[in-house]
């Protein structure tokens, strides 16, 4: 009994707190007093309360640009849609901070988080990978622009993991047309893979599976072709018996 009333009387706490907060904030809307709304602002992003915060500095954006205020006021602005998940708008803001502040000393930082939002909006391996592609670029243009940047070490860590992420994704493919009977399609696969990411440590699999793929594209053409298409893997692969150390059922 002596707990749930302690619960009731917590719950009260902060029920009458939300209360008072949001009697403050209609109060500071209704305001003219532009000073007091960014204060407020500023205390409620720094409460963490970024919905709120983003609503006042929306209001008070066309107030102050062009004012030194403006920087931190916008800087603030973006990071609310991040701290939002709201990647696509942060990456946005932070693009247009970058544009309005190029000699800012936070420019560094934000130039990485608008490279860093198309990392968050990459998705999972099976979809479209266009903000994958998008994170390399950002990432790997960040990097030759503040190559001493502290920064650079983690730019390059999204690159390799962006990367990764990639190959996987043509690797599926690969596969796919593999195990359908593609085999044509299986081997152009397998060779991008393994000339698209010579470094990985799956290349010499991607150099076996496409010579493979494009045996078999051999022994299923028509007869008449077969010889043909037999000597171009043995050419443009220099296949032998063993490849990568597997055996080659010719």
């Amino acid at each position: 009994m002596r707990k749930f009333l302690l619960f009731i009387s917590f719950g009260a706490i902060i029920m009458a707190a939300g209360s008072s907060c949001n009697r403050e904030l209609r109060r500071i809307e209704k305001s003219n007093d532009v000073e007091k709304k960014l204060a407020y602002a500023d205390k409620l992003y720094g409460k963490k309360r970024y919905q709120l915060a983003q609503t006042l500095y929306e209001e008070l954006i066309p107030v102050y640009k062009g004012t030194e205020k403006f920087d931190s006021l916008y800087y603030r602005y973006a990071y609310c849609s991040y701290y939002l998940k709201d990647y696509t708008q942060a990456g946005f803001h932070f693009k247009n901070y970058i544009d309005a502040f190029p000699s800012s000393p936070r420019a560094v930082e934000v130039d990485y988080m608008q490279a860093y939002c198309y990392y968050k909006l990459s998705p999972k391996v099976t979809l479209d990978q266009t903000n994958t592609s998008k994170a390399i670029s950002a990432m790997q243009t960040f990097i030759n622009n503040y190559p001493q940047a502290p920064k650079v070490a983690e730019a390059n860590l999204v690159i390799e993991l962006c990367r990764k992420k990639l190959e996987k994704k043509e690797y599926n493919t690969a596969e796919l047309y593999y195990n359908l009977g593609h085999y044509k399609a299986a081997g152009v696969s397998f060779t991008n893979l393994m000339r698209n990411y010579p470094d990985s440590e799956l290349s010499d699999s991607y150099k076996f599976m496409a010579i493979k793929a494009y045996y078999l594209y051999a022994k299923n053409s028509i007869f008449e072709k077969q010889k043909e298409r037999y000597e171009t893997v043995v050419t443009e692969y220099g296949v032998q018996r063993t490849v990568c150390g597997q055996q080659i059922a010719w």
